[in-house]
């Protein structure tokens, strides 16, 4: 397993990946889209993507947006998407990309990581409990346009 930080020579694997993540939340397959949306995210730097490779093989993702604090004056990193292929789950992927996310986050002199999952993602809340994250009780809210 190796964890490398996506270009845009990785471009065509990670489109892959991410209309597969896409799918998995229930959204139409739209490799096209998915292709041009990391294009825009990686040319104008406002993502950082890990890509996990098994023998060739790209095995999952984990993309993070930079986001910041007023009051404590630093910047935060939101984990926005984890994704492993189906053919590679249960072989420690997810918790691979999501170290790689906090050694990243860690080198940048960020004040931390948030992310979101759903309610019914046992799997995943297990995971990042493990890990180290911990469940807040924030209120969230969102403004649809």
């Amino acid at each position: 397993m190796s964890i490398q930080k996506a270009t845009i020579e990785e471009l065509d694997s990670l489109a892959e990946l991410f209309d597969s993540y896409r799918v998995f939340y229930q959204q139409e397959s739209d490799k096209q889209g998915a292709r041009s949306f990391l294009k825009e995210r990686l040319v104008n730097e406002e993502s950082v993507v890990f890509i996990a490779y098994d023998e060739g093989f790209a095995a999952g993702f984990v993309q993070l947006y930079p986001t910041f604090s007023s009051v404590s004056m630093k910047k935060s990193w939101i984990l926005n998407d984890l994704y492993v292929d189906t053919s590679a789950r249960k072989k420690g992927y997810g918790e691979k990309l999501i170290q790689k996310a906090i050694e990243f986050a860690k080198e940048t002199g960020a004040k931390g990581l948030s992310l979101e999952t759903g309610e019914d993602n046992l799997n995943a809340q297990r995971l990042y409990e493990k890990i180290g994250f911990i469940k807040e009780s924030h209120y969230f809210y969102y403004f649809s346009l």
